[in-house]
């Protein structure tokens, strides 16, 4: 074996450690969004608290989104973020290969 084959390795497994260790480290953990957490917090230094506004999907669907469909919204958000972030690299990269093959890199 390489030695980059086994730094990959080592590295690998230290991902899945770090991935798996927080998942027994507590029994009472729980996953909540953000917004959530934020409004608990307010209420519990404040006592009442009001939203200023609520969610444009909401007023149209007169009540909550399913959680599933606020993960799909969430998920195609990040996909198209994604791909404009993967577009500007690869652009960056074809136009170094083409000022190399020209000859007018600086």
């Amino acid at each position: 074996m390489t030695k980059n084959t086994k730094l990959v390795i080592g590295l690998l497994i230290l991902v899945a450690i770090i991935a798996v260790i927080p998942l027994f480290l507590r029994k009472d953990a729980e996953f909540g969004g953000s917004d959530d957490a934020g409004s608990v917090m307010i209420e519990e230094i404040q006592g009442e608290y009001e939203p200023w506004f609520t969610p444009i999907l909401e007023n149209f669907l007169g009540g909550e989104l399913p959680g599933e469909v606020e993960s799909l919204i969430f998920c195609i958000q990040t996909g198209i973020g994604v791909g404009v972030i993967a577009f500007i690299m690869g652009r960056f990269v074809e136009r170094k290969k083409w000022q190399k093959k020209t000859g007018t890199v600086e």
